[in-house]
């Protein structure tokens, strides 16, 4: 795989603690941001950030890739600019090499060609085959420059494409982690009536094309109707909800050529999904061999205790098993304030990944 130049450099710098605080000779700790291009199948580049903490006495950590899922990509997903929002800087800050990816159709990557028709002359795009291979991608070239396994965090959909890489490729990974993931088990799923087709029930609905086109308000509403709040500032920083929904359409150089603005995403994540909370295995978690964290959040709208529960019973073969259920956090748990789950979310990846 070739890895490019970085395209550009983003630094930093955190507050310096005060000199009774820290040894005289103990560097400032200051993040550091780096953007590139990875290229997967031919014609389809992916873009990445490198995350880092340069300085200050944080120990080295497994490098660690993040996945989003089928809604807003990597970077505004995990790199929020609202201070203390950044699950990335919070990784890195930890000593972890971070990496934040977008799946091709996402933010900076290369948007497939069904993105550029009208949404209905294509099946659904982005199945779960192509992603798996942008992950690969980026997986390489994180291995070639720190000479070993990495850890894999996926969210959502981007947990389901974790999983899937992982079965397959043992060797590359370390940790896995698995936030709000649907696997592949028959159960009730609140996602099932908006994706069904209504005159073919059991089938994912066939007027779904290859892309669907999200609004700010589109883009936030399952976390407004699961928020139990009717204030949902109490829940949630209003910048931060702001920067993931604009941040997703901004990237979208299409995005104002329609009112109100909005950004295209690929919908073969959701037909997939649909599969998968239909029973359909895409990949099986007994060949799973690395360190594995499963969270819910207790008011998630996508996954289901039934994943959780089947992902305890057949991961037999990984070298640990860790499950974690945030009480009364959204899906977006890391962008929730840190009272409403955040701080405990945080604290517990951070300690997983600490391990072994």
């Amino acid at each position: 795989m070739r890895y490019s130049a970085f395209a550009a450099l983003f630094i930093l710098s955190c507050t310096p603690p005060h000199a009774h605080e820290r040894r005289a000779d103990e560097r400032v700790m200051r993040i550091e941001r780096r953007d590139a291009m990875v290229q997967s199948d031919p014609g389809i580049m992916i873009a990445v950030r490198e995350v880092v903490a340069v300085g200050g006495a944080a120990p080295r950590r497994v490098p660690v890739v993040l996945v989003h899922g089928a809604g807003g990509g990597g970077v505004s997903s995990f790199d929020s600019p609202v201070p203390g929002y950044s699950l990335a800087e919070d990784l890195a800050r930890a000593g972890h090499a971070v990496t934040v990816l977008d799946v091709r159709g996402w933010e900076r990557s290369t948007r497939p060609p069904e993105l550029e028709a009208p949404a209905n002359a294509n099946p659904p795009a982005v199945p779960s085959a192509e992603a798996i291979r942008d992950i690969g991608a980026v997986v390489a070239s994180v291995r070639a420059r720190e000479h070993g396994p990495v850890a894999l965090f996926g969210w959502a959909t981007g947990g389901h494409w974790v999983g899937m890489y992982a079965a397959t490729h043992p060797e590359a990974v370390s940790h896995i982690v698995l936030l709000n993931t649907i696997y592949g088990t028959p159960g009730a799923w609140s996602m099932r009536a908006l994706l069904e087709d209504s005159e073919h029930p059991g089938e994912f609905a066939r007027t779904l094309g290859a892309y669907n086109l999200r609004d700010t308000r589109s883009m936030l509403r399952t976390w407004d109707t699961t928020i139990p709040s009717a204030d949902k500032t109490t829940w949630r920083d209003p910048q931060v909800a702001e920067a993931y929904a604009s941040g997703a359409i901004a990237s979208d150089p299409t995005s104002s050529q329609r009112t109100p603005p909005s950004v295209r995403l690929p919908n073969g994540p959701l037909r997939d999904s649909y599969q998968l909370a239909g029973g359909t295995k895409f990949w099986q978690a007994g060949d799973i061999r690395a360190a594995t964290l499963i969270v819910r959040s207790e008011l998630d709208h996508w996954s289901r205790p039934e994943d959780v529960t089947a992902l305890q019973r057949e991961l037999v073969h990984a070298r640990r098993v860790e499950t974690l259920q945030v009480p009364q956090a959204t899906h977006f748990v890391f962008l929730d304030r840190p009272e409403h789950g955040r701080q405990q979310f945080v604290d517990a990846l951070t300690r997983f990944l600490a391990k072994p």
